[in-house]
């Protein structure tokens, strides 16, 4: 039995990696399902459960290191292994940084998307060495090129970069592959909930959404990442190429950055 654990998997990307990997594995695959709401997880186990795989709903808030320590805690006491860790829970944000006035948040943000998938790789490390398992990062194209109005959530998928980065250099005699994932606009709610210059919940998104990728293109790309034991998956041909054109041309990723975002 493989068991993978996924946070942030009531919704969005997280929810389609699992039923892409229910539907591989079937009664092979047992799925450790993470994320706030429980319903919604619930949800998300039963579309697993009729694939076939197993599965446990733990509702995490990745934001409390306790909480991550708990999750991996659950996974190993009902199956006794963890062979994979996907580290998808992320919140969004879109606010010019002299509007905000209160810094706040930003501080919310980096504990969510930097510092839970830090605590539950912490947690779960020694049994993933174990096993000569599966690290996942879903980062962000904003963890390559920085995008205007995106100051804090850069600051986070950067920070994941780096982090990432250091530990496959570290665990590359261990036998655990890191793959770090850098999604572009997807079509998920991400955007919307995200926070606005005030800490509040945007409503809307702020990045010109024509030509987003489908969640389950991008679920594929990152199971396969994963499964090939990939460095990095960066999963669309503008950031492949502003990823290296910054080195030599960083005015004119600038601009594609600048044409990303909305007018006001």
């Amino acid at each position: 039995m493989r068991v993978i654990v996924i946070t942030g998997s009531s919704d969005g990307i997280g929810a389609e990696v699992a039923r892409q990997l229910a539907a591989r594995g079937g009664a092979g695959v047992a799925l450790v399902l993470a994320a706030r709401n429980g319903a919604m997880l619930d949800a998300v186990a039963g579309q697993c459960q009729s694939l076939g795989a197993q599965t446990l709903c733990v509702p995490t808030d990745v934001s409390v290191q306790a909480e991550c320590i708990a999750l991996i805690g659950a996974a190993v006491a009902r199956f006794g292994r963890i062979d994979a860790l996907i580290n998808n829970a992320g919140r969004s944000a879109h606010a010019l940084f002299e509007e905000v006035q209160d810094l706040g948040w930003y501080e919310d943000l980096m504990r969510v998307n930097l510092w839970g998938s830090v605590w539950c790789t912490h947690a779960a490390l020694a049994h993933l060495k174990a096993t000569r398992g599966s690290i996942v990062a879903v980062s962000s194209l904003s963890g390559l090129v920085g995008v205007p109005g995106r100051t804090a959530y850069a600051a986070t998928k950067f920070a994941m970069a780096g982090f990432f980065e250091s530990l496959r250099a570290e665990l590359k005699g261990a036998g655990v592959s890191v793959t770090t994932a850098y999604p572009g606009v997807v079509t998920t709610q991400i955007r919307h909930r995200g926070y606005n210059a005030a800490g509040q919940q945007l409503g809307k998104s702020s990045l010109k959404e024509e030509g987003a990728m489908s969640v389950e293109e991008c679920a594929r790309l990152i199971v396969d990442g994963m499964e090939r034991r990939k460095r990095e998956v960066v999963m669309t041909a503008k950031g492949k190429v502003g990823r290296f054109l910054k080195l030599v041309a960083p005015g004119v990723v600038e601009n594609m950055a600048l044409a990303a975002v909305k007018e006001p």
